[in-house]
């Protein structure tokens, strides 16, 4: 055969580093603290909604491709009460899609055309960058640098060109766990609003945030309700990363769109799983969410203690429920020969901070994940302090 079959939307593609180190973490037998698995409990309301509905055998069939009518009203419900979107309606402006991931793919291929440009800042969550350059979308990179992890409007401008089409971010972020304050959040409104830009915001990590930050949704900002495209999801929040269920929420005129492009790559989410998750809703109580950010942060706060005692400076978040931490006393040019290290000495998988930086930062951190449980959190911490 002498054809070569290989996409150009693909060609500048790797495997995330995320999955590799994963397997790398299985081949020695360490502690996962790479991959954002999340293994701790998932609520039992969600888990017997789900069960209930699979043993009947009555909800195995397709379901709408914008999703189920109960799960679709409970998160236009989350929107208008916490994330203060006024006016959204389930019927119009919710697509339950296959993940988040799986969102950002319908919007990308719904609303933009390839040859266009986003701007998106850096650290940056690997699958949006990927999911952009398959859908053939140019990425112009707002480099942010630790430990603040700040930006101006001058920086936005400078990336600005006639074929930007929309800012691209998530709050709380993966990986630095930067929680965007709102008077940030306006730079980036007024910035969209004067060049008449989109933006796409990824929100999964909404309700895990630390030392009293608040999350607050772009959306929910005076004039960007109609230019604002909210992803989320419940992967995070309530331990169900397997289950492949998010969201998008957006002005009717995109999610339409949105929903027929769902409709032809997905057909439509997991059914027998969405009622699952609409019947949890309606039961978790508030004191829930309240709870787990609570636990994340007290968990931030031992395991930034013991990079600190390792001598690899964590970059404190304050939110999601990863950390950044400075390698370069491990004495590597190269961040993915340190991970290697970090696992190979003590057991630990991380996540080169390349993976998440287009600029020579990246080359200076790994991302570790501390969504464990308690007791493979401290056994996590008693290797890593090894390192001092």
């Amino acid at each position: 055969m002498t054809r070569t079959f290989r996409s150009e939307r693909t060609a500048s593609l790797t495997q995330s580093y995320i999955r590799r180190m994963t397997r790398e973490c299985d081949r020695v037998g360490g502690i996962n603290l790479g991959q954002g698995v999340c293994d701790l409990p998932t609520p039992r309301s969600i888990l017997e909604g789900a069960a209930e509905v699979i043993l009947a055998d009555k909800m195995s069939t397709y379901g709408k491709f914008e999703g189920i009518d109960p799960l679709r009203e409970e998160i236009a419900k989350k929107a208008r009460d916490f994330n203060k979107m006024p006016n959204v309606n389930a019927d119009t402006n919710v697509v339950v899609t296959v993940g988040a991931t799986g969102a950002l793919t319908c919007v990308i291929q719904a609303l933009f055309n390839p040859g266009e440009e986003f701007i998106i800042f850096e650290p940056y969550y690997g699958y949006h960058l990927n999911t952009m350059k398959v859908g053939g979308i140019i990425p112009k990179f707002v480099s942010l640098e630790p430990p603040n992890w700040q930006f101006t409007r001058e920086m936005l401008e400078a990336q600005l060109t006639d074929k930007t089409r929309a800012i691209i971010f998530s709050t709380p972020t993966n990986p630095s766990g930067k929680v965007y304050t709102r008077d940030e959040l306006q730079v980036i409104a007024d910035f969209c609003n004067d060049h008449d830009l989109l933006a796409i915001t990824d929100e999964i990590y909404e309700f895990i945030v630390s030392d009293g930050s608040e999350h607050i949704s772009l959306a929910s900002l005076p004039n960007m309700w109609d230019r604002t495209l909210t992803i989320g999801g419940f992967s995070k929040t309530f331990s169900i990363t397997g289950w492949r269920l998010g969201y998008v929420i957006a002005p009717e005129i995109f999610a339409g769109p949105i929903g027929l492009v769902n409709d032809l790559f997905y057909v439509c989410a997991p059914t027998p799983l969405q009622y699952g998750v609409a019947m949890g809703l309606a039961q978790i109580p508030k004191e829930y969410y309240v709870e787990m950010s609570a636990d994340y942060q007290k968990k931030r706060d031992v395991f930034c203690g013991a990079l600190q005692e390792a001598g690899l400076t964590p970059h404190i978040p304050d939110g999601a429920y990863y950390v950044l931490a400075d390698i370069t006393r491990l004495g590597f040019d190269d961040d993915k020969e340190a991970a290697m290290h970090i696992l190979e000495t003590v057991g630990i998988a991380s996540v080169p901070g390349s993976s998440f930086f287009a600029s020579a930062i990246g080359k200076t951190v790994t991302r570790f994940c501390y969504a464990k449980d308690w007791d493979l959190l401290n056994q996590a911490c008693e290797r890593i302090v090894k390192l001092a």
